[in-house]
């Protein structure tokens, strides 16, 4: 874990929740002068801590109307299989995020689609026949009471 103080947390508070905000503005928010605030971000930056910024999409006013979880088994565990597979889930947009889990069930995959007969489409002819898929289960979304991206800094 990375060794922040305060201010680091606080910075990366008001990142997370407005990664847009200028750099004299986030140093008033902190209590800082604006060159070591700036100097504070890049060293979070090139430390990996900040990865990147973001812009939150309105999934439904651009076509995907639907959210699916979908629960996949595979065949085989190896650690080759288990690449294979993650790279095949890297190369299908719709797919957006991918978490492989411990238990009966080996991944668990958030995908948007635009409508119930593109997601049978991709799930027919995409995902089902993905490298080493053995079953997939799948869940509607029908609706979305909390959505947080980041992590909690208090």
């Amino acid at each position: 874990m990375a060794n922040l103080d305060s201010i680091d947390r606080r910075l990366l508070a008001e990142l997370q929740d407005e990664g847009r905000v200028t750099n004299v503005e986030l140093a008033n928010r902190v209590g800082l002068t604006a060159p070591p605030c700036l100097r504070r971000v890049r060293a979070l930056e090139e430390s990996g801590v900040i990865r990147g910024y973001h812009a939150d999409l309105d999934a439904s006013k651009l076509g995907f109307a639907i959210t699916v979880f979908a629960m996949v088994s595979l065949k085989s565990q190896a650690e080759d299989s288990l690449r294979q597979f993650e790279d095949a889930m890297r190369d299908l947009p719709e797919v957006r995020e991918c978490h492989m889990l411990n238990g009966e069930i080996d991944f668990i995959l958030k995908i948007v689609s635009k409508d119930l007969q593109s997601f049978q489409e991709f799930l027919t002819s995409k995902l089902t026949p993905a490298p080493n898929v053995a079953s997939v289960k799948t869940s509607l979304t029908i609706r979305t009471a909390k959505q947080m991206p980041g992590v909690p800094l208090e």
